[in-house]
């Protein structure tokens, strides 16, 4: 697990070289086993794998989803309002969880959040998404995860170069 962490980095380029799907599956696993608050589960996922509906994500906001044009698989994680206060949360641990899966696979990944973020003007990036994917009023958009093989050669972040004054043993000691 630990070389995971150390080698995970957001990935924004990758190849056009599909996801096998063995490991599409696996991911999915991944997914439905992933934590949540008293074990509701009140997530959804929508995996998408054609080229037109990931072309057409890409374009859910103006800034930071640019990327998810050259990846080959993208996981669109919902959260059920209805169901959950904690849905929120419950969508993010599902997205690190995915995130870690597709590492231990040797693929490459990046988050693009979705919810609180806008499309257009008068136009939410949730409403754009909502729209493209037929996603009912009760649910949330949380993100979208693009992922593949990565065509960028990122190096993992050196341990010298990580924030270690970020943490504290038994109380806040900061500024």
């Amino acid at each position: 697990m630990m070389e995971i962490l150390r080698n995970r980095r957001s990935v924004r380029k990758f190849e056009d070289r599909p996801v096998e799907s063995e490991k599409v599956e696996i991911l999915k696993e991944a997914l439905v086993r992933s934590p949540s608050s008293r074990s509701i589960n009140p997530w959804v996922f929508i995996v998408v794998d054609d080229r037109d509906t990931i072309d057409t994500l890409a374009g859910c906001k103006p800034h930071g989803a640019g990327f998810l044009g050259s990846a080959c698989l993208a996981v669109v994680i919902l959260g059920d309002i209805s169901r959950s206060d904690t849905c929120i949360e419950d969508c993010s641990i599902a997205a690190i969880t995915l995130q870690y899966a597709v590492k231990s696979l040797d693929l490459d990944s990046c988050w693009c959040q979705i919810r609180l973020r806008e499309h257009s003007e008068g136009k939410t990036a949730e409403e754009y998404v909502r729209e493209l994917l037929s996603v009912p009023e009760n649910y949330l958009v949380e993100c979208i995860v693009g992922i593949g093989y990565s065509g960028e050669g990122k190096e993992p972040h050196s341990h010298d170069s990580l924030d270690w004054g970020k943490v504290y043993y038994n109380r806040y000691k900061g500024n």
